[in-house]
């Protein structure tokens, strides 16, 4: 065919992966597609003839027509072999180029109409001149690659044709199918010839560049170190990339994640010299782990972000409603500081301390807080810390040193204003190794914690923003300039009809979800709630209770498990067929209808008392613990304790003797002391009382306070001691309804005392139904819940006269009361 004729064929094409075809070629191919193998078919049939294109991705399956290169090479396919595992091995030889004028509609393999694209004769000096310039370059990319033979050169500077020599040389380089490609559309010779010298030349300076690098590395190794000879190898193509090793790298990025954390000044000067510090160390300096650490320690502190608070003071009492009972001081402070907070826009973080008995909800309140804050949540537990360094962090001089507590607790919330929650602050003691409450101090101080300075850390870090939350069950471990720094908001122990209500909302949902209960599945009375309220638990928080409602839903679970698999395994009696019943399939399964029809019925388990005691066993304590008669020498007190108010019993006994006087019960130093107040104020008051004055001289006398394991302590139980030691000396009766507590002093004045709303709760609960109290104490009355308030008389008192007035029976009623006639 002549030089610029061309004419349309019909083809069939087969698509290449990773792979092109020249004319004069010759090369096999495995063929395994089923297209693929159908177009084979077809080429046979006809004239052998096929068109061979590329794909321009390796891993496409199934390519469309935008997938496959438009030129391609017309080859004859000279051989068909096909292999055991299903594949065809042809072998083909390219003809001509030829370009892909459309595709036709067969849906079988892929049919095309080609153009044909013959070489034009060209006898240009230029193109002489570029064969020899391409063959020169050949050969010197021959004795730089060890991948094409000396022999090669031979056979290709035999060939004449210009085009041909393009053809061939291109097929033995190592190049990406693209750049081949482009070797194949590009028709006219001179341009081929132009662009494989171009091809040549960077592959050549690939090829010098590898040499170059071998050959330094091969200076700097010794010949038995491998190891280092690739780690030097390494290095040298790193540096000709113009990229950093080693020291250098590590700064490098560390120094882009400086820019990016938008750190102070301060900060930023100290890490900076950090970096620097780092970047001279030598890898294998043991003291770059060391500042490498420091840095990105002082990279991860959150300097300057801060989330957005959610000011919502509806959203907020919803949330705080939601989460918790009662609990309306707590409540009503967060909702004060979201307020203040609208107005100020800029206010200290608040240091709030929630004091209070085991399980009223102190810590689920801190992180309610931070839920209605929209805040990050922090909770660290100080029980048992002994070590300052917990909270200011060692030095960096010391191996293993690390930040406090407190800077953990930063990088860990991620903002610098979280709801920091600093748990059981009354547990902390201290020792050799430095006392840990004294190094809070400026932590909780809302004047100083912008400027903490952490051991560690060593550059100041701004707490103001953060809202502290801490938690106790009692002040008196707290030493006073700590808790001066806090604002106390106290929370007392739960009536019955709170916890009543908080079962009933949080509890038995919470613990039916637990144990894979449904909703209806358990349903507990409420006359079976109080009793396991009264009879089965003893405390001010609900946390046994949650235990002992655990223990039921575990009955359940097992009552509804084991009735499950009874039905499964053996049918009740009343569930078999009965006599004239038919026993064929159809009556088995109208009784597994009639039992499935059942089972909701019997799943549900309704908890009554009769039940309660079956499964929890008899009543742990006693409900109303108060007397049941009169007694002599026998006063119920109220006294205070970290898990809450509880009831004593004091108790005096004169026994013939030579006036020795003796304490029992485990009674701390105060009390003691309390007790020889009483006995000296009864003492002055002999004869007043119509207590013979000499009774000291001729009577030993017992004051014993039961639960002797327990120890006890304080002031409050003066004018109880008073009380029973009279009634004993005077032989007149207690009013068994009566509870009391105060100071005494030796004139008998009664001085006021703490925690009355946890003794009232006591009271309450062991059924007192008259409480005696410090007349000072009239004004802690409001805080004492209503429902409490009601089934409840307080007689404030200021003297010992007014206490005995009360609680002593008078000797003409005695022989009253005994007949049964009810005392005003």
């Amino acid at each position: 065919m002549g030089p610029g004729k061309s004419r349309g064929r019909r083809l069939p094409l087969l698509p290449l992966r990773g792979l092109l075809v020249y004319p004069s070629m010759v090369l096999h191919l495995d063929v395994g597609r089923e297209k693929s193998v159908r177009a084979l078919d077809r080429a046979m049939v006809d004239d052998h003839m096929i068109l061979l294109c590329s794909q321009s991705e390796v891993n496409i399956e199934d390519p469309t027509e935008e997938d496959i290169y438009k030129v391609g090479t017309i080859a004859k396919v000279r051989q068909m072999l096909k292999l055991p595992n299903g594949t065809i091995r042809v072998l083909v030889e390219g003809v001509v180029r030829a370009e892909v004028q459309s595709y036709l509609d067969n849906a079988e393999f892929y049919e095309v109409m080609v153009k044909e694209l013959p070489e034009g004769e060209s006898d240009d000096p230029e193109v002489d001149a570029l064969m020899r310039s391409v063959l020169g370059q050949f050969e010197h990319y021959i004795s730089l690659s060890k991948k094409v033979t000396p022999e090669t050169y031979a056979a290709v500077s035999d060939i004449d044709e210009p085009g041909r020599l393009a053809d061939v040389i291109t097929s033995h380089l190592s190049l990406k199918i693209r750049d081949k490609q482009d070797i194949l559309e590009t028709i006219d010779v001179a341009a081929r010839l132009e662009r494989l010298l171009d091809l040549l030349n960077n592959e050549r300076e690939v090829l010098e560049l590898e040499r170059q690098i071998n050959q330094r590395v091969k200076k700097q190794m010794e010949k038995t170190q491998k190891e280092y000879y690739l780690r030097e190898q390494m290095k040298a193509i790193q540096k000709e990339l113009g990229e950093k090793e080693g020291r250098a790298g590590e700064a490098e990025e560390l120094r882009n994640q400086l820019e990016s954390a938008g750190v102070p000044e301060a900060v930023y000067e100290k890490v900076s010299k950090e970096i620097d510090r780092l970047e001279k160390m030598p890898p294998s300096s043991a003291e770059g782990g060391v500042v490498r650490n420091y840095i990105d320690w002082l990279l991860a502190l959150p300097w300057s972000k801060m989330t957005e608070d959610d000011l919502s003071l509806l959203k907020a009492e919803v949330i705080l409603n939601g989460d918790h009972y009662g609990l309306e001081k707590p409540k009503e402070r967060v909702l004060e500081y979201l307020a203040v907070q609208q107005l100020v826009k800029k206010l200290k973080g608040p240091i709030l301390c929630l004091v209070g008995p085991p399980g009223v909800g102190k810590t689920s309140l801190a992180r309610s807080i931070a839920k209605s804050l929209e805040r990050k949540f922090v909770r660290i537990s100080l029980g048992g810390v002994r070590d300052e360094a917990e909270i200011r962090g060692h030095r960096r001089t010391y191996v293993g040193a690390m930040p406090g507590r407190i800077m953990q607790g930063m990088k860990t919330a991620g903002s610098l204003n979280p709801v920091f929650l600093l748990d059981e602050i009354d547990k902390m003691a201290s020792d050799f190794r430095g006392d840990p409450s004294s190094a809070l101090l400026e932590v909780l101080d809302p004047e100083q914690n912008n400027t903490f300075s952490d051991h560690y850390i060593e550059v100041p870090f701004d707490l103001s923003n953060v809202m502290f939350v801490t938690t106790a069950n009692a002040l008196h471990n707290i030493p006073r300039p700590l808790l001066d720094r806090m604002e106390v908001l106290y929370i007392p122990g739960y009536t019955e009809l709170e916890k009543e209500q908080i079962a009933v909302r949080y509890l038995l949902p919470k613990q039916k979800r637990e144990h894979g209960l449904e909703e209806d599945a358990l349903i507990v009375e409420d006359d079976a709630l109080l009793l396991l309220i009264r009879e089965y638990t003893r405390e001010s928080g609900v946390r046994n209770l949650e235990q002992q409602i655990a223990a039921l839903c575990r009955k359940a679970a097992k009552q509804l498990v084991s009735m499950q698999g009874g039905r499964a395994k053996s049918p009740d009696a009343s569930e078999m067929p009965q006599a004239g019943e038919s026993a064929s399939n159809d009556g088995v399964d109208a009784n597994a209808e009639k039992a499935e029809a059942a089972a909701p019925q019997q799943i549900r388990q309704v908890v009554d008392i009769p039940q309660i005691r079956e499964w929890l066993g008899p009543s742990k304590f006693r409900y109303g613990l108060a007397e049941s008669e009169n007694q002599i020498g026998a006063v119920t007190g109220l006294a205070w304790t970290e898990v809450g108010g509880d009831t004593l019993v004091i108790e005096v006994t004169i026994m013939p003797g030579s006036g020795k006087l003796t304490l029992t019960g485990k009674l701390g130093d105060v009390m003691k002391e309390s007790a020889q107040a009483a006995f000296s104020y009864t003492r002055s008051k002999a004869a007043e009382l119509h207590i013979d004055p000499g009774f000291h001289e001729k009577n030993d006398i017992h004051i014993h306070i039961p639960e002797g394991a327990i120890p006890k302590d304080g002031p409050s139980a003066g004018i109880t001691i008073a009380t029973a030691l009279i009634s004993a000396l005077t032989n007149r009766q207690v009013a068994k309804e009566v509870a009391m507590t105060g100071e005494i002093t030796l004139r008998g004045r009664v001085l006021p005392i703490g925690g009355l709303k946890e003794k009232s709760l006591a009271a309450h609960r062991a059924g007192i139904k008259k409480i005696l109290l410090p007349k000072d104490n009239e004004r802690d009355l409001r805080d004492i819940p209503d429902s409490v308030r009601d089934d409840l008389t307080f007689v404030p008192v200021g003297h010992m006269d007014e206490v005995l007035q009360h609680a002593l029976l008078p000797a003409s009623e005695l022989a009253a009361e005994k007949a049964g006639i009810p005392l005003s």
